[in-house]
């Protein structure tokens, strides 16, 4: 008896990657409404425990990732639009 090749006949393809949980909490602290001035940088320290500096580089990099967009799509493609209109106004 011969073996199949990988991805032969039969064989589904692997699921895609899925996000780390502090990709998706870094989505659900941006799908929050914030009170004031440095509310949103202390729940950053606070929930997820870096840097609000690290935060937004994360954020930056989730913006460009696949997987943030099919997991949450709505929260990823509106950031992007402000992403865009800020490099627009430079």
């Amino acid at each position: 008896m011969t073996a199949l090749p990988p991805n032969g006949p039969g064989d589904e393809p692997a699921p895609p990657a899925q996000l780390s949980d502090r990709d998706r909490a870094v989505l659900a602290v941006e799908r929050q409404s914030w009170a004031g001035p440095g509310a949103k940088e202390r729940a950053i320290r606070e929930q997820l425990g870096i840097s609000p500096t690290r935060y937004y580089q994360l954020l930056n990099a989730l913006l460009d990732d696949r997987r943030a967009l099919e997991a949450d799509p709505v929260t990823v493609n509106r950031l992007r639009r402000v992403r865009e209109a800020r490099r627009g106004r430079r």
